[in-house]
């Protein structure tokens, strides 16, 4: 995403061209550019000058909605209720930790809004910069 970031505004990027400059398998990229492309954060065109590009301007692009893309959600706790249906937890009702992950998930979740692609794709003093403002 950082790699399509940088060159935002340019024509199609082959997964090729990204796998070479990123140092990565083109099966590797390849998996993780269907996952942002079902998430609609890139999309694709096939044929010779085909490739990919991002759905939007990289400003407009989260960390977040790249992690949920790649991983799902930031923070599963296992008490939360989507997640209680696959494991049962015996003290759902008494348990001081749900509390404390539910807070740890919230805290992720507003960082990982706070940072976008742009930020991401800027070089790494400047971002540095940023990082000593978040509180």
């Amino acid at each position: 995403m950082v790699y399509l970031a940088q060159h935002h505004g340019r024509e199609w990027i082959s997964i090729k061209e990204i796998a070479k400059e990123e140092n990565y398998s083109v099966a590797y990229i390849e998996k993780i550019l269907q996952a942002l492309r079902q998430a609609n954060l890139v999309t694709s065109q096939s044929g010779n000058h085909g490739g990919y590009v991002l759905t939007r301007c990289p400003s407009r692009i989260t960390l977040r909605q790249i992690i949920d893309a790649l991983e799902g959600s930031t923070f599963d706790a296992f008490c939360e209720p989507q997640v209680r249906e696959e494991i049962v937890c015996n003290h759902i009702c008494m348990c001081g930790a749900k509390p404390i992950w539910r807070k740890t998930k919230e805290v992720l979740d507003n960082f990982f809004d706070s940072i976008n692609l742009e930020m991401m794709a800027k070089p790494q003093a400047e971002v540095q910069t940023f990082m000593l403002r978040v509180k």
